[in-house]
């Protein structure tokens, strides 16, 4: 069994819910994506239309993963720089597996599908992202052929007294 990756898939009431399950299902598991758990969909809406919004605006592509069964199993979000001085790389966002998909390899299979698409990308020469150090995660990334290139310690509050390194990730597409 495999995903199936859809770049900018149309964005139905199904796909808008299976994200936002997905994203709730990811915080509740501890998946560093923005959210500490207990988290609701209500809770995680606003970001999910954030980033709604910013494909709408043409800012930011969505690459999905879909299971046999046709249901969202992982997503990334590409968002592409404004600054005319930085529109040669894009920024990975919000990527996830869904838990009970973890162990199956779909996290390396993603961030291949997220690496193939992003060569298509006219003028992109990079892929950055971000991700909460004390997790392990930017051993995973790195596995997958990322470096890390910065690391800014304690930028992230989980809880009082939880404070976590904002590890800075780049892949170079060239």
């Amino acid at each position: 069994m495999s995903l199936t990756f859809t770049l900018d898939p149309a964005v139905t009431p199904a796909l808008r819910d299976g994200i936002l399950d997905l994203w709730t299902d990811v915080s509740n598991a501890g998946g560093a994506v923005g959210f500490v758990p207990p988290v609701t969909r209500e809770a995680v809406r606003p970001a999910l239309l954030q980033h709604l919004a910013a494909m709408a605006d043409g800012r930011t592509r969505l690459l999905v993963g879909q299971d046999e069964a046709g249901e969202v199993a992982a997503t990334a979000f590409f968002t592409f720089n404004t600054h005319r001085l930085m529109t040669h790389w894009a920024w990975l966002y919000t990527v996830m597996v869904h838990p009970r998909h973890q162990g199956k390899g779909y996290g390396r299979d993603l961030l291949a599908a997220a690496e193939r698409e992003a060569r298509t990308f006219d003028g992109i020469e990079a892929l950055r992202l971000t991700c909460r150090g004390g997790l392990g995660l930017e051993r995973f990334y790195g596995s997958c052929g990322y470096k890390e290139v910065g690391r800014i310690p304690d930028a992230i509050r989980v809880e009082p007294g939880d404070d976590r390194d904002d590890v800075i990730m780049l892949l170079p597409l060239g």
